[in-house]
C-alpha cells in the first residue's frame, strides 16, 4: 500500500532536479557503453558512504510517482540497510513499496539479484563497494584505467591461472569479474556466482552505482555477459546437492546455511525470503484446494 505522504519542504526524491540530470546523464553514458565506468559527482545523503549512497541516487534520479519500489539486502526484504533505505524513499516521494520482485518495477538490492526472472522494462539498481575489478591487481586507478582503455587484462587473467596451479580450481567466490559485450571486464557487485549468469542476455537493465568511488556502469538489456573461465576450467557456481530450503523445499534456489539444530544437522533456507514466502503460500494454497470437496 502507498503509505501516508505528506509533501515535504524539500524536492520530490530528495534530490534536487540538477542533481537528477546530472546522474541520468551519466547512466545514459554508462547504459550506451556497457560495462564501462562512469565518473559522476556523489551526492551527499543522510546515510552514511560505503552503505548504498551509489545506488540509492540512482534509484531517487530514476523514480516517478507511478513507479513501484523493492529494497533487498543479500536477498532480504526486513534487515536494518533494506529497512532504512525503502523508509528514506518512501517518505521522501510517497511512491509504492513491494516485497515481490515480478511487482516493482526499479529494484535497489545489495549483493543478490532476485530469483524470478525479470522482465523487460524493469530496472535493477546494485550496490557497489568496489566497481574496479583490478583492484585486487592494480592498485593505481591511472594504470587501471590505462588497462582497460587498452584492454590489457593479462594480470587478471593470471590471478585466475595461480589459483588454479595453488588450489586446482578457479577460487573467486562472490564478485566474480566478467566480460560484458566481448569489450570490458566489470565487477557484477559482491553477489554469489550462482547470479553471475542471470546477467546473460537479461530482459531488464542493470545499473551499478557505487557512491563512495564516484562510479556509474551498467549492463543493457540483451547484452553477453560472461564469467572469465579457461577451456579446460570452465565456469561453475555454488553447489546445494542434497541440500533444501527449509521452509520452501526449494532445492533450485541460492540457500543460505542456518545455524545448527540439534539433531538435525546443517540447515539451509532461501536466500531470496520474498521468493521462498511466494512459494510457501502457493504450495499452500494449492494443498488447500486440492482436499476441497467439489
Amino acid at each position: 500500500m502507498r503509505p501516508n505522504f505528506n509533501p515535504p519542504a524539500y524536492n520530490f526524491a530528495f534530490l534536487d532536479e540538477g542533481s537528477k540530470r546530472e546522474i541520468r546523464r551519466k547512466s545514459l553514458k554508462a547504459v550506451a557503453i556497457p560495462g564501462f565506468q562512469v565518473p559522476f559527482a556523489s551526492r551527499e545523503l543522510p546515510i552514511g558512504r560505503g552503505w548504498g549512497t551509489g545506488a540509492l541516487q540512482l534509484t531517487l534520479s530514476l523514480i516517478g510517482q507511478s513507479d513501484v519500489l523493492k529494497v533487498i539486502d543479500q536477498g532480504n526484504d526486513d534487515s536494518v540497510n533494506a529497512v532504512s533505505i525503502r523508509r528514506l524513499v518512501e517518505e521522501t516521494s510517497g511512491i509504492r513499496t513491494t516485497e515481490d520482485a515480478l511487482d516493482a518495477s526499479v529494484i535497489q538490492s545489495r549483493h543478490r539479484i532476485p530469483e524470478e526472472t525479470l522482465r523487460h522494462g524493469q530496472v535493477l539498481v546494485m550496490q557497489v563497494p568496489q566497481p574496479e575489478p583490478l583492484r585486487k591487481v592494480e592498485p593505481r586507478e591511472r594504470q587501471s584505467r590505462i588497462k582497460h582503455a587498452e584492454m590489457d587484462y593479462s594480470a587478471m587473467w593470471l590471478t585466475l591461472y595461480e589459483g588454479i596451479v595453488k588450489w586446482g580450481d578457479i577460487t573467486l567466490g562472490a564478485d566474480y569479474p566478467v566480460m560484458v559485450h566481448e569489450r570490458y571486464i566489470m565487477a557484477p557487485s559482491p553477489i554469489p556466482r550462482w547470479d553471475n549468469l542471470k546477467l546473460h542476455q537479461a530482459e531488464h537493465l542493470t545499473l551499478f552505482g557505487a557512491g563512495r568511488e564516484k562510479k556509474i556502469y551498467a549492463v543493457p538489456p540483451y547484452t553477453d555477459v560472461r564469467p572469465l573461465e579457461f577451456e579446460d576450467y570452465l565456469f561453475h557456481v555454488e553447489s546445494f546437492e542434497g541440500k533444501a530450503c527449509r521452509h520452501c523445499g526449494a532445492a533450485d534456489t541460492f540457500l543460505d546455511e542456518v545455524a545448527e539444530e540439534q539433531g538435525s544437522g546443517r540447515l539451509y533456507q532461501c536466500s531470496d525470503t520474498a521468493f521462498c514466502n511466494k512459494r510457501q503460500t502457493t504450495a499452500n494454497a494449492t494443498s488447500k484446494e486440492a482436499i476441497v470437496c467439489p
